[in-house]
């Protein structure tokens, strides 16, 4: 069986649903450490101008003793009202605004406490909508021993949900030990992602912008959404574009 393990972002872009997509079990990394200008807690939508950045407001000034499922949103900034005025704004004349809005307008101000709460249920959101039936687990609720590095503790993590075979993300390629994984019983296979082009809102003002969050496409293109992200309508594939 094939594992995923990724950290939970908000509001993700595509190839974190393609890795749902090519795996039977979806693990969110949740109990490890929180960074600070990462995808936890942000990400891009289009705008006329071009990106603009969605920013959940998080407490703490240490990051580095906070665990994600730990991460506590500061709801005391209005972010959540930001974010669905922005949203409105940008995207009121997508095709398929009006049949997702409310529902996501009814995730976002739901009045969350925990960052990692929001996360997961727009990520279950998003997959429930783009018809991924995959398992979902949260690694804290594993209930893992002590691990001696994060090899060791991604080995755990694939035991415990029962996967042979380990779909990662391009980046673990510079720290992955993939023979070590071998030897453990588990295979590795990296995704190699190339981004599809999709009609987007504002063509002509700043052209296609790839690397966006997820509800771009879908606000865009409903139904077609899957499709679309794993290729099957892809016309003119682009290179994956590493976010800054």
């Amino acid at each position: 069986m094939i594992a995923a393990i990724l950290q939970p972002g908000y509001l993700p872009w595509l190839g974190f649903f393609e890795q749902m997509h090519r795996c039977g079990t979806f693990v969110l990394y949740d109990d490890v450490q929180y960074t600070k200008k990462d995808w936890r807690n942000r990400n891009r939508i289009k705008t006329k101008e071009g990106i603009l950045w969605l920013t959940v407001p998080v407490f703490g000034k240490n990051h580095r003793a906070l665990k994600i499922k730990d991460a506590r949103i500061d709801n005391t900034q209005g972010w959540d009202q930001k974010h669905l005025r922005a949203i409105r704004y940008w995207y009121g004349s997508a095709p398929f605004f009006n049949h997702y809005f409310k529902e996501l307008e009814n995730i976002i101000g739901r009045g969350w406490d925990l960052l990692v709460d929001l996360d997961i249920a727009l990520i279950e959101w998003i997959s429930s909508l783009l018809g991924l039936t995959r398992r979902i687990i949260r690694s804290s609720d594993l209930d893992l021993p002590q691990a001696a590095n994060r090899q060791e503790r991604i080995v755990q993590v694939c035991k415990a949900v029962g996967a042979d075979e380990l779909y990662d993300g391009q980046s673990a390629r510079d720290f992955v030990d993939t023979e070590y994984f071998f030897n453990h019983g588990i295979k590795v296979t990296f995704q190699e992602y190339r981004h599809p082009s999709y009609r987007q809102l504002w063509m002509k003002e700043n052209g296609f912008i790839p690397n966006l969050s997820i509800i771009d496409l879908i606000l865009n293109h409903g139904p077609e959404s899957l499709s679309i992200l794993t290729g099957v309508y892809m016309k003119m594939p682009l290179p994956f574009i590493p976010p800054p």
